[in-house]
């Protein structure tokens, strides 16, 4: 079965983003950071994607997307048109009825593979209020920036344990993965 992983890269800080919205100093090169073990380790391991309207809508489009995968968004109202990029592999469903409902297709579409959540922040806190993350995956990069947008400024399920499953470094950045454990 589908392991749900929720994974997001934040400033020591704890920032998904600066005041301005802009993710420049998290993700310095970004050509790099694709082309890292980690992410191709993700890349080949995910069947389905969830992601945040927000983050959706950061592409435009998705046709050189690192997840050529079932892309499930979590929106309050489709778009009118789709974003570019849908193929044989990747395609977009827009859902609409929670993230119950998200992660339940997510994990159907992924079949034996693993389903990433990759953002936004809100998106993660839902999936771990609702108890469905499996484990969290946490790219720390050395820079603190002050103020702009958290990644856990709350969560409605408190506390949330968690038990450290590995820990490796990269210039600039600590990746952290942890088992989210039961209630």
């Amino acid at each position: 079965m589908a392991r749900v992983i929720a994974g997001m890269v934040m400033s020591l800080d704890g920032f998904v983003s600066d005041r301005n919205g802009d993710l420049s100093r998290l993700y310095p090169d970004f050509a790099a950071m694709r082309e890292s073990a980690a992410v191709q380790e993700a890349i080949e391991s995910t069947g389905a994607v969830v992601m945040g309207r927000r983050s959706y809508e950061m592409g435009d489009d998705y046709s050189g997307y690192e997840f050529q995968a079932p892309i499930f968004v979590l929106t309050h109202e489709p778009p009118a048109e789709p974003a570019k990029g849908q193929n044989g592999q990747l395609s977009f469903t827009f859902v609409t009825d929670g993230i119950e409902r998200a992660i339940a297709l997510a994990k159907a579409a992924a079949a034996e593979k693993d389903v990433t959540i990759v953002g936004g922040p809100d998106t993660i806190r839902q999936a771990l209020a609702a108890g469905l993350v499996d484990e969290l995956h946490i790219d720390v990069r050395a820079v603190l920036l002050g103020d702009g947008l958290l990644l856990f400024d709350r969560t409605d399920r408190s506390p949330i344990e968690l038990e450290l499953i590995e820990t490796t470094q990269s210039p600039g950045i600590t990746h952290l993965c942890y088992r989210v454990l039961p209630a």
